[in-house]
């Protein structure tokens, strides 16, 4: 059979070929059709070599993608499926094989390629597997541990995990499974969204990849072949989200020059030779920068270079990839082929990273809620901050730790990063709201169909509200009441106690909290006794996202304002303060005239007004409708839902799926941004499998 690719009126691809690996080469070619410049930045972005035409501005991603040998790991990964799984290897180069076929022709229709002078680049066989490992080597948040080091330091060790506060969470979905005795069809459904910062082009990938040997439906990371995450084969399907798992380590290296060039590492039995070697970072508009990668037995030392003589210390990440020199992909053409759980379930036995928590349903009835992903187990003190490299009791254990599963009962099950199944993997998780919320939507009805779900995923009731809520009630609950508050304080403080909690873009109370808190944010992260985390940590500038305070407050601010290092009596201060404040100043504007989209973009528009053409989101971080922003710092929202979709086990076309954006990579194409308008409604777009309503390309 050809090759054949189809269209629906979204213009997403449904590819139609005769065996998995023709396929394979069809899905690298029609993504490099559609996302040729996200293509190449991402595999420039795995390689370490993207200042070299987007400029100096990248140097720093570049540096660390070296320091932590990023693509030897992806070369190392796939010489290893060669040998334990060739035919999956055979599959992941027909991929990068259809990537290269389709790759010209993709940057005709791109201009960026003009705009920075860049030709497309050679796809190799490993390149899908660099391309996963960048996009997820900071997904479990190992930079967390610097700042935990922070503030152990500097506040003291007892305050050490202050800020978790069950949460801040610096990734996270929602999804949720209900079975057949809740649903109107008497099937079952599985939905959800993965939240991700928001890039233009998107993420996710809409596709369809049909062959003899299965037809499925999913979300593709543009680069990588199959549907890791979230995929309908008709027969079953499944979803995933963050389990919030630690399974990176950082070690404190100690290192010295001997004579002839070479580097040694201190650890358990003394100095070592460590691998070492020099790169250097092109920069597109500046001067080349040399950077020696340094590895030690535990891992890559990411940390900066060393002195030209002498010791020195640094931290070294120790990651499973590149321990094992396994990254799970051969998971990912047995869950195409899957038709049961159970044969979903052997699959992800296998699985590497990131880990995630797994809900997946079938036809026959089949259900499945589980961890999937490899936790090295090793002492807890690893999981907090970066421990000893010469400490033998902080080494990892021969084998993973066991991966949890639950059943599911009463009807649904809810996966939302907080503590649950996934609770002894890991230390930080996100806070319960958004899970008990969907929990309570879905457990008034026992009639949900496909459309129904539509006003879970916008559901944008704010239960993290409540306990700065508390606060504003007593602050005029003092001595003199109300009067303790001046006029206009007092009325801010009236409008909030009525306040529905919703974070809907055109609320003005939503915009109101949103100021107060704001406020409220910055005085506490202002106060004294945070003094010493104000001061820049040292650290390379990648890692600042982690290491800033104030946003460090804005999401742990329940925390915060129960209890901690700041006295209860400047707390009640500081909101009296931050009423007085929002009263005294101009009446804040609705929340979405503030709380607006700002997706990354790896060639932004340089006009002025280039922040404005894009819209206000309802919403907020522990909303169901998941849109986080830094308050105090900005309400603009750079991570939000990359997705939403809904797997109907009972009819695969009443399923529905969408992303922020489009189909197409490609600026002026009509699929560029065509969902977008619904994505804002927290409407879907439906999933058409009747080959005869889609429209086939010719040639």
């Amino acid at each position: 059979m050809s090759i054949e690719v189809h269209r629906d009126a979204y213009g997403v691809p449904h590819l139609r070929a005769g065996d998995p690996e023709e396929l394979a080469f069809a899905q690298g070619r029609v993504t490099a059709h559609d996302r040729a410049w996200q293509l190449e930045v991402e595999r420039h972005r795995a390689q370490g070599t993207t200042a070299a035409f987007l400029g100096a501005a990248e140097t720093e991603w570049d540096l660390f993608v070296r320091r932590a040998r990023l693509a030897d790991t992806a070369r190392r990964c796939l010489a290893r499926l060669e040998e334990t799984d060739p035919e999956t290897a055979d599959w992941v180069r027909a991929y990068a094989d259809g990537v290269n076929d389709g790759l010209a022709e993709g940057a005709r229709r791109a201009p960026e390629f003009t705009a920075v002078g860049l030709s497309p680049g050679h796809w190799e066989p490993w390149t899908p597997l660099a391309v996963w490992l960048s996009t997820h080597i900071l997904f479990a948040g190992f930079p967390t541990k610097l700042w935990r080091e922070q503030v152990a330091t500097r506040l003291g060790p007892e305050w050490t995990e202050l800020f978790a506060a069950d949460g801040p969470a610096t990734a996270g979905s929602n999804g949720w499974l209900v079975t057949g005795e809740r649903t109107a069809s008497g099937a079952a459904l599985v939905a959800g969204d993965p939240h991700r910062f928001i890039e233009a082009p998107g993420v996710y990938q809409q596709i369809r990849l049909a062959c003899p040997r299965y037809d499925v439906v999913g979300l593709a990371v543009p680069g990588v072949p199959g549907l890791a995450h979230f995929g309908h084969a008709g027969h079953v399907a499944w979803a995933i989200t963050n389990a919030m798992a630690d399974y990176q380590d950082l070690y404190r290296e100690r290192l010295r020059r001997v004579p002839g060039g070479g580097v040694e590492a201190y650890g358990p039995e003394g100095w070592r030779p460590a691998a070492v070697h020099v790169e250097t970072v092109e920069v597109h508009g500046g001067e080349p920068v040399p950077v020696e990668v340094v590895e030690t037995a535990r891992g890559p030392v990411i940390t900066g270079d060393g002195p030209e003589d002498g010791e020195w210390e640094g931290l070294s990440l120790r990651y499973v990839p590149r321990v094992t020199g396994r990254l799970g992909f051969e998971v990912l053409p047995r869950l195409l082929a899957a038709r049961t759980v159970a044969e979903l379930d052997t699959a992800l036995d296998a699985w590497v990273e990131p880990v995630n928590v797994v809900l997946a349903a079938d036809t026959a009835g089949g259900l499945l809620h589980r961890v999937a992903g490899h936790v090295p187990v090793r002492d807890r003190a690893n999981s907090l901050r970066p421990v000893p490299a010469w400490d033998a009791g902080h080494a990892w254990g021969p084998e993973p730790a066991p991966t949890p599963r639950a059943d599911v009962t009463g009807g649904y099950a809810v996966m939302a990063n907080a503590r649950g199944i996934a609770a002894p993997l890991g230390v930080e998780f996100a806070p319960p709201h958004r899970a008990d919320r969907i929990a309570e939507l879905l457990g008034a009805s026992s009639a949900w169909t496909p459309g129904d779900t539509a006003a879970v995923h916008r559901d944008t009731d704010n239960r993290a509200a409540a306990r700065l809520l508390a606060a504003v009630e007593a602050a005029g609950a003092g001595e003199g009441g109300d009067a303790a508050l001046s006029p206009a304080a007092a009325a801010v403080r009236e409008r909030l106690l009525a306040w529905d909690r919703r974070m809907d873009a055109d609320s003005a109370d939503a915009g109101l909290f949103a100021a107060v808190r704001g406020a409220v944010v910055r005085r506490i992260a202002a106060h004294e006794v945070f003094a010493g985390l104000r001061e820049p940590a040292p650290y390379p500038e990648v890692f600042r996202p982690w290491l800033y305070l104030g946003p460090r407050v804005g999401l742990a601010l329940e925390t915060l304002l129960a209890g901690g290092p700041v006295p209860a009596g400047d707390v009640a201060r500081i909101v009296r303060e931050a009423l007085e404040e929002t009263g005294a100043g101009e009446a804040p504007p609705v929340w979405g005239a503030v709380h607006r989209l700002a997706p990354w973009q790896a060639l932004p528009d340089p006009s002025e007004d280039a922040d404005a053409r894009w819209p206000g989101l309802g919403g907020d971080h522990d909303c169901v409708l998941s849109t986080s922003s830094a308050p105090g710092y900005t309400d603009r929202s750079a991570r939000a839902s990359a997705a939403r979709y809904v797997w109907d086990l009972a009819d695969r076309e009443r399923s529905g799926w969408i992303v922020p954006f489009g189909a197409s990579g490609v600026a002026g194409d009509p699929h560029h941004e065509d969902q977008l308008p619904l994505w804002l409604r927290g409407d879907l777009a439906p999933v058409t499998t009747d080959w005869n309503r889609l429209t086939k390309e010719q040639g």
